[in-house]
């Protein structure tokens, strides 16, 4: 058996929204929000500590300024591996400015490549455009995943019929970049600890263990008020019937103000170099004071931390980890 390493923590600097992919020929592959929300870059490694000396491709940058619905503000890219295609999910606006809802204006879209390498070249990713939903409203941090011989959509989402910037939903999907069945609302801000400052729930992640699909989502605005919900099924149910779903009272994850680890959130999953111990991926701050709006602070880091299983089989994720780089 694989020794679990000790992380280095942060793993990678100035990288939000993470995620991790280990894929089957051995490399785990890293994508992130980068600071200037600019492009978007892949990294790989044999093991998660070499993720942090990986060097960075870019695999696709912002369209030009002014040029459309993809020229500003790439967000939260998750690379995912589909029927021996690769795929990657983000979002994008076409400007800066708030819409009548005083929110940003994102949509969400879809790259592919065809190739072995997804880093070989640029030239090897191609647009499907917008992932287009009933509400032609703010939407992001979309991730996918497969059950029972489907393909889920999950994503975040603005209802203006619904109090708070984002609730998130599921729905099948036809096929990577278009949804087959209409969206279900899985949750909506409702909690104290879901609506501090913005009232949120967003970046979406799943894991699946012991007979049952556990969702995580974050909430609150981004700062040290940002932590982590988590929504649980059984995994031989209806998926798409919201009844199924269980929802956590309180956080399952969140700032340990001790060790000055603030804001944890927009994780991801991945598996441990012995192929067993289960890793959790998330960003998190190191202060407080924050001048200015927190979204455009770049100093939310990539941190990464095994995580065990309670006796009834649900996850524990513990609290974030102290820094220990020299």
């Amino acid at each position: 058996m694989v020794e679990v390493q000790n992380y280095t923590t942060p793993l990678i600097v100035q990288r939000a929204d993470p995620f991790i992919y280990k894929h089957t020929d051995g490399y785990y592959y890293f994508t992130a929000s980068v600071p200037a929300y600019n492009l978007i870059e892949i990294r790989r490694a044999k093991t998660l500590n070499g993720l942090a000396n990986a060097a960075p491709r870019t695999i696709w940058r912002k369209h030009p300024d002014g040029s459309g619905p993809m020229s500003q503000l790439i967000w939260a890219p998750e690379l995912h591996f589909i029927n021996g295609k690769w795929f990657i999910y983000f979002a994008a606006s076409h400007t800066k400015e708030f819409d009548y809802n005083g929110m940003f204006q994102h949509r969400m879209y879809c790259i592919e490549c065809d190739n072995a390498d997804p880093m070989r070249d640029e030239s090897d990713w191609f647009e499907h455009g917008q992932i287009k939903t009933p509400l032609d409203t703010f939407s992001l941090d979309a991730t996918v995943f497969e059950a029972q011989n489907k393909l889920y959509y999950v994503w975040s989402q603005k209802d203006p019929a619904i109090k708070g910037n984002s609730n998130i939903y599921i729905a099948e999907m036809a096929n990577p970049w278009t949804l087959k069945t209409k969206p279900v609302l899985l949750t909506k801000p409702e909690y104290d600890w879901e609506t501090k400052i913005f009232w949120v729930n967003e970046g979406p992640a799943i894991l699946h263990r012991n007979g049952h699909f556990f969702l995580t989502y974050s909430a609150s605005a981004t700062d040290e008020n940002y932590a982590m919900g988590m929504l649980t099924v059984p995994d031989d149910v209806n998926l798409l019937d919201p009844n199924q779903w269980s929802k956590s009272k309180t956080p399952v994850f969140k700032s340990n103000m001790p060790i000055h680890q603030f804001g944890p959130g927009h994780n991801s999953f991945a598996i441990a170099e012995d192929g067993q111990t289960d890793i959790l991926v998330y960003h998190c701050r190191n202060y407080t004071n924050i001048k200015g709006d927190p979204l455009y602070d770049p100093n939310r880091h990539t941190v990464v931390q095994p995580f065990n299983w309670n006796e009834n089989g649900t996850p524990n994720f513990g609290n974030p980890v102290p820094y220990n780089y020299k």
